[in-house]
């Protein structure tokens, strides 16, 4: 499952991403953690030392390389370079899988550790001084972009995203790519505003969208989420000990989390899981096309040179069945 983690700052999605990663990696399950925010958290989130985090490979920073891999043998792609965000797969194209081995994975991600269970992490990578005043972070959120439209994932396999805050994700069509999108909302009015932002923008393209209630403390905090979100409301995520203890660095072993927020995890995978029996892959696929076409139209035949309405493959529908090319 394509799951992603969205919601306002300081909401707490960075935090309930890696509580759920942990969740995912101690049933045994294969896990691409995906930082989508270029405030890059979620490594530390995940235990990592602050300077080993700051070290890791930028997608961004390798989009030459991802473009070249993805782009395969596809006649419809002239070159990497007129390759963005949106290109959509055809016939030729190398295809990304989660349990593989390919020099995407191993220019872009780093295994992680989770007592004893290793998960794969790639970060789009921070804004740098050369990008101040000059450049637009969805530059960087691309490649993530593009990687998703080149990923097949399968049954009891799992990519998490860690989205950028805010609504700002409706800026292309990367929430579009996600089988279940996970919306943390505090109990206030400007913790429920995202949502109603996303639910909007959502409606018309069937997005399948849930809540997770963080930092409630009481009734009062319940009735409130019920209230602004109603059936949308998933669970919610009361206080905990152990997250304290990781934010200071110092997080026990993942087994001893309160059993009350277990439970809520344990039902955020089973509400992902339920996804995979009405995945519509054909309609997926044409929801890649509506938006590279849009894309292609409003600025990426004008940077490129290229027609890049040409790069889609009528006939091609991506799907776990698809051949892989090497």
């Amino acid at each position: 499952m394509k799951i992603a983690f969205v919601g306002k700052g300081g909401s707490g999605k960075t935090t309930l991403s890696s509580l759920f990663i942990r969740h995912l990696a101690g049933t045994g399950s294969p896990v691409i953690a995906v930082d989508a925010d270029i405030n890059q958290h979620l490594g530390a989130a995940l235990g990592l030392d602050e300077g080993v985090a700051g070290e890791l490979p930028a997608l961004g920073a390798r989009l030459p390389l991802i473009k070249d891999y993805l782009r395969g043998s596809n006649p419809r792609i002239a070159s990497a370079d007129t390759m963005i965000k949106t290109t959509p797969p055809g016939e030729g194209s190398r295809l990304l899988r989660v349990r593989e081995n390919n020099p995407v994975y191993d220019a872009c991600a780093r295994d992680v550790e989770l007592d004893g269970q290793a998960v794969r992490l790639m970060v789009t990578g921070p804004f740098t001084e050369a990008d101040l005043g000059v450049a637009c972070y969805h530059s960087k959120t691309g490649a993530v972009e593009l990687c998703l439209n080149h990923l097949v994932d399968g049954r009891g396999e799992y990519v998490v995203v860690d989205m950028t805050a805010g609504s700002d994700s409706f800026a292309s069509g990367m929430f579009t790519r996600f089988d279940m999108t996970f919306l943390v909302a505090e109990p206030t009015r400007k913790g429920v505003s995202v949502y109603r932002q996303y639910k909007e923008y959502a409606r018309d393209f069937g997005i399948d969208l849930k809540v997770v209630g963080n930092k409630v403390r009481d009734a009062d905090d319940l009735e409130f989420l019920r209230s602004e979100v109603g059936e949308d409301l998933l669970v919610t995520v009361g206080h905990s000990d152990w997250v304290r203890a990781m934010e200071k660095g110092r997080p026990p072993r993942f087994e001893l989390l309160e059993e009350p927020n277990k439970a809520s995890l344990r039902a955020l995978q089973d509400a992902a899981d339920a996804t995979y029996e009405v995945r519509d892959w054909e309609h997926y696929t044409r929801q890649m096309v509506h938006f590279h076409l849009k894309n292609a139209q409003s600025w990426g035949n004008e940077k490129t040179g290229a027609d890049l309405a040409s790069q889609v493959d009528p006939d091609f529908v991506l799907r776990e069945s698809v051949a892989a090319t090497a």
